[in-house]
């Protein structure tokens, strides 16, 4: 898998919902939504760019435990990111049950990363 084209890609789309918040949402949204979207963009920015860092120690040379790691926080932005978003704009209060499986997928995947690159 190309962790760092994936990773680059959530990276771009947490800009995007960003700038989306700051200015389209703004204005619509009470400041609790507000801070729950910002925390949707910004972990999706944190998993985008521990993908990039994947990817980046894959190339060197290290498979074992990568692809592993690459997915847990691939998921885990998705659907830790995803459910905040949905909670941000009034979607259903149960995606507040599926946000901590995002978030346990996005810890499970740092710490693959990290017994990885600990293994070399």
């Amino acid at each position: 898998m190309n962790w760092i084209f994936i990773g680059a890609v959530c990276g771009a789309l947490s800009v995007i919902a960003g700038a989306f918040g700051a200015h389209a949402l703004a204005a619509r949204l009470e400041p609790r939504e507000l801070q729950l979207w910002e925390t949707a963009a910004r972990y999706l920015m944190y998993g985008g760019l521990a993908m990039v860092l994947l990817g980046l120690f894959g190339a060197q040379g290290a498979r074992r435990g990568v692809d592993g790691a690459g997915w847990c926080l691939l998921l885990g932005s998705a659907l830790f990111s995803g459910t905040v978003f949905g909670l941000a704009v009034g979607g259903p209060r149960w995606l507040g049950a599926v946000t901590p499986i995002g978030g346990t997928l996005l810890i499970a995947g740092f710490l693959i990363f990290a017994w990885t690159s600990f293994r070399g």
